[in-house]
């Protein structure tokens, strides 16, 4: 869970250290005092998009780091076990973002991708935002909703491949199908190209061995001319090089007798012997097997004029000819296959089976899911004076399916205007939408795996007895998940086990938030101004005192 946050000069906060508690902790204070400031903070280090706008005023840069404590958090250590990314039982997050809106992003200190801190963050803290509801209208998150509620997600995954697969397969058919002519005249041509080049019979790397046989036997004369210059000067002549050398050793092994330095100069000379003697051997080698050979140099000459007329046919360097034939015969592998309408027949047929297969065990997992998220939303809502509507989630069917299944997700309520359940859009008012929204988050809270909540002002058009029944759903929440909320409400912040203000003042000419934690007599005053207004009375305290000891 959360347990430190430190924010740098980020919009109109110029540093705050913050230690976090558990349970439920309030955030209140006065309208624009920057409540969500702290919020946008921490969505920050967990990898929300940023720009220079977020840097405050005047400063070179923002910055945010968030620890929290993973002890409790296996898969967070396994993941940063596989990047590489060091970590015990704390893990501290940084996201730095300097004035021309570019931003850096660490994790436990070392360099790393926004994209990394938006993946660890996912295991780390759910934030609800105040406009949840509104989003809530949408068909596509109503199914996200229920399908992260209902543990699905890698199930819908699975149908979408499942699905992309079905469609390309169709596709292949259908081009298949339309352009039988015109792949009959490419495979016509295919065939034409690959018998001329498998009668050419010509192999990889052939080009390169005909190129030296070539040069070799061109000039066959002047190698043998030259060989046999450097057999005479070297061992046959009479003043050849090697007598010379023969001799010079002689005359110096017998001078060594006198003066012992000359005999390493001596075995330098045999030195050269030896070598002198290998190479005369390999040159008669060498000579005795070059030859004029008129016939060869001619066979060779029509072979290389053979290829390059290929070459020159099919617009490419002779060496690339046996790559051409390769990528020829792939290609009309390929055009054999798609001209084979049974075999794309029976490919399309199995890949929509493979989808319909996957798509209904989705189907029975919703169906279950939209059962139990019914029941359970429709006793969250007769909780918060909804005591009259139901919560039902509809599964229309989608004929023929689509990239997410076989069904559409609907939102509906009963009750509410009538007995007859209808969509949300139509039926909820705003305060109604709020309170149903609220209903819903609070469901899907308890059944995620993160370790911390934050709600910000998500109950917005809720005021009442209805707001204290919101403050003990999440002091419940507090029992189990660290929970944080950015409130207006007394009645809500009353049911926190901790609470702090958020304050604004102006300081040397520039406008700045900071945030105190309350203690017992900071949160009657507290609370007192939310509910007395700026004139703050001692019946308010007195009704402040009695909101904070309610029992939850």
């Amino acid at each position: 869970m959360l347990r430190h946050l430190t924010i740098k000069d980020f919009v109109i906060v110029d540093r705050l250290e913050l230690e976090f508690a558990n349970g439920f902790g309030a955030l209140t204070g006065e309208t624009g005092a920057g409540k969500s400031i702290l919020i946008d903070a921490l969505a920050l280090a967990l990898g929300e998009r940023a720009d220079a706008g977020v840097v405050r005023s005047g400063c070179d840069k923002a910055e945010v780091a968030a620890t929290f404590e993973i002890a409790a958090l296996p898969e967070v250590a396994t993941w940063l076990e596989s990047n590489d990314l060091d970590g015990e039982d704390e893990l501290l997050l940084r996201r730095v973002v300097d004035a021309g809106g570019r931003s850096r992003a660490y994790i436990n200190g070392s360099p790393a991708t926004v994209q990394q801190l938006r993946e660890v963050g996912e295991w780390l803290v759910d934030i609800h935002g105040q406009h949840a509801h509104q989003s809530l209208l949408r068909s596509d998150a109503q199914r996200a909703l229920l399908d992260a509620h209902a543990g699905l997600t890698a199930q819908v995954r699975d149908v979408g491949a499942a699905w992309k697969a079905w469609r390309d397969a169709e596709q292949q058919l259908r081009i298949a199908s339309e352009g039988a002519e015109a792949l009959q005249r490419e495979r016509e041509q295919l065939q034409w190209q690959i018998g001329e080049l498998d009668a050419l019979a010509f192999g990889e790397g052939e080009w390169a061995t005909l190129d030296v046989e070539h040069r070799r036997l061109g000039h066959a004369a002047s190698l043998i001319d030259g060989a046999q210059y450097a057999l005479a000067v070297l061992a046959e002549d009479d003043a050849a090089c090697e007598r010379q050398i023969d001799s010079v050793a002689t005359r110096l092994s017998s001078l060594a007798e006198y003066d012992p330095a000359l005999a390493d100069v001596a075995g330098l000379i045999g030195s050269v012997q030896a070598e002198l003697s290998e190479a005369v051997s390999t040159l008669r080698r060498y000579a005795d097997r070059v030859d004029l050979d008129p016939s060869r140099l001619a066979e060779v000459e029509r072979r290389m004029d053979a290829v390059m007329a290929h070459a020159r046919k099919f617009r490419v360097q002779p060496a690339e000819l046996p790559g051409l034939l390769t990528g020829w015969r792939q290609r009309l592998a390929a055009l054999d296959e798609s001209a084979d309408l049974a075999a794309l027949e029976a490919r399309l047929a199995a890949a929509q089976a493979a989808y319909r297969k996957l798509a209904e065990k989705l189907s029975a997992g919703r169906l279950k899911a939209a059962r139990d998220m019914g029941k359970a939303v429709s006793e969250v809502m007769r909780q918060l004076a909804l005591s009259s509507g139901r919560f039902e989630v509809a599964l229309p069917e989608v004929a023929g399916g689509a990239v997410y299944g076989l069904e559409q997700v609907e939102f509906r309520i009963g009750g509410l205007a009538g007995n007859e359940a209808k969509p949300l859009a139509k039926v909820a008012s705003g305060g109604e939408l709020s309170r149903i929204s609220l209903a819903i988050q609070v469901l899907t809270s308890r059944s995620a795996s993160v370790p911390t909540l934050i709600f910000d002002e998500v109950d917005v058009g809720i005021g009442g007895g209805v707001a204290e029944i919101v403050g003990r759903l999440l002091r419940e929440l507090g029992g189990e998940r660290q929970v944080l909320c950015v409130t207006h409400l007394p009645q809500v912040a009353a049911q926190a086990d901790w609470q702090w203000q958020v304050s604004k003042a102006t300081r040397n000419g520039v406008t700045l938030s900071a945030i105190q934690p309350l203690d017992e007599e900071g949160r009657v005053q507290e609370i007192a101004r939310m509910l007395g207004g700026v004139e703050i009375t001692d019946i308010t305290r007195q009704h402040a005192s009695e909101l904070l000891r309610k029992p939850a």
